[in-house]
């Protein structure tokens, strides 16, 4: 007696929903741990084997119950990592990699109320909250605040450079 190897039509339908429902198991289960973007969350999905077909619809009902918001969580990744000393470029270049560019990730970072605090924050826990006297020091801390990901605008703020003398050499 032969029996066939392929599956019916309602095994193939509740394979699916098992998916479906098991894929929504994952991703509750990782946005319990921490928040994700959505192309964040996508990717993840992807990696644990489950459907393209079955993920794109998942996560729009998880954008529709607002479990999972790119706005949010790029406001909340700005505040984060501004908090730890981090600059735009820095934290732009982050967000790049979790999947998020363009004008959201533009306008967060435009909202965020004051870089130069922060930076001057970081710099005072660093060198101390004396401005550099000598030229080394200030190239010293420049590059230093450059590294931590700051503009090269707000690095001159924040050490007192002379923009009119610097821009003209």
């Amino acid at each position: 007696m032969a029996t066939s190897k392929r599956p019916n039509a309602l095994t193939e339908r509740k394979g699916q929903i098992l998916d479906a429902r098991a894929a929504r198991a994952a991703a509750l289960d990782a946005l319990a741990r921490r928040d994700h973007a959505s192309a964040d969350l996508r990717r993840k999905l992807l990696e644990k084997g489950y459907d393209a077909d079955i993920v794109a619809p998942l996560l729009d009902a998880l954008r529709a119950e607002n479990l999972v918001d790119d706005r949010r969580y790029t406001e909340n990744f700005v505040a984060y990592h501004a908090a730890r000393g981090q600059g735009p470029v820095k934290v732009r270049a982050d967000l790049r990699r979790h999947g998020l560019a363009g004008s959201l990730v533009e306008e967060c970072l435009g909202a965020f109320p004051d870089w130069i605090v922060e930076l001057r924050k970081v710099q005072a826990r660093k060198f101390g909250t004396l401005l550099p006297k000598t030229d080394a020091d200030k190239h010293r801390q420049a590059r230093f605040l450059s590294y931590r990901g700051f503009t090269s605008a707000q690095i001159r703020t924040a050490l007192g450079f002379d923009i009119e003398l610097d821009s003209e050499t």
